[in-house]
C-alpha cells in the first residue's frame, strides 16, 4: 500500500522527459549504483528516452515511478524490474534523499510493486548492488534479501564487484 500522498504506476512514452530527469537525479547522487555514467546520460537524445519511458509499457517487465501529489506531483523514487535468464531482476532503484527511509514509505510502496510484478514470473526475486553501496545493501536485508555469494564485475569497473542478492517470493 503507498502511503497516502504517494501515486506509484507504470512510466510510458509520455514521460520520457521526467524519466530523463530522475535518471540525471539518479546518477548524480548515486554514481557507483547504476551502470551508466552522468555524461553518458546527458548525451542521450530524446528517442532514447522516449524508448527507456516505454519500458513501463512492457508486459515482461516494469518500469515504476513513485510521484508524491502533494508535492506538486515530484517524481520521488523509481524501480524496475525485467527478466534475467536467472530470473525476474530488480534494476534502476532510486528514491530522492528527501523521501528516503522507512517514514515516507516510497521504497516499500515500489518494491512491492516489482515483486508482485516478479511473482508472475518466478518464487524469487534478484537484484545486483555494488558492495561499496553499503546504504542500499542495508536496505535490501531490512527487505528480506540475502547475498547469494556471486559477485560479478562492476560494468563501469571490473575491479570493483556488484553482489547479487536474492528474496524468496
Amino acid at each position: 500500500m503507498s502511503p497516502p500522498t504517494i501515486t506509484v504506476r507504470r512510466t510510458s512514452e509520455a514521460d520520457w522527459s521526467r524519466v530523463r530527469a530522475l535518471r540525471l537525479e539518479m546518477l548524480a547522487d548515486t554514481p557507483i549504483a547504476f551502470g551508466e555514467t552522468l555524461a553518458t546520460a546527458e548525451s542521450l537524445g530524446e528517442s532514447t528516452w522516449r524508448e527507456r519511458a516505454r519500458r513501463g509499457e512492457n508486459t515482461r517487465g516494469t518500469a515504476l515511478v513513485a510521484i508524491d501529489e502533494a508535492a506538486g506531483g515530484r517524481w520521488v523514487g523509481t524501480m524496475g524490474g525485467y527478466l534475467d535468464p536467472a530470473g525476474p531482476m530488480l534494476v534502476g532503484v532510486f528514491v530522492s534523499p528527501a523521501w528516503r527511509g522507512a517514514t515516507s514509505g516510497v521504497t516499500d510502496a515500489l518494491l512491492q510493486r516489482v515483486e508482485e510484478w516478479a511473482r508472475t514470473e518466478s518464487d524469487a526475486l534478484l537484484l545486483h548492488v555494488h558492495s561499496e553501496n553499503s546504504r542500499a545493501i542495508a536496505a535490501y536485508r531490512r527487505r528480506g534479501y540475502v547475498e547469494t555469494g556471486r559477485l560479478f564485475p562492476y560494468i563501469l569497473n571490473p575491479h570493483q564487484r556488484e553482489l547479487e542478492m536474492r528474496k524468496p517470493l
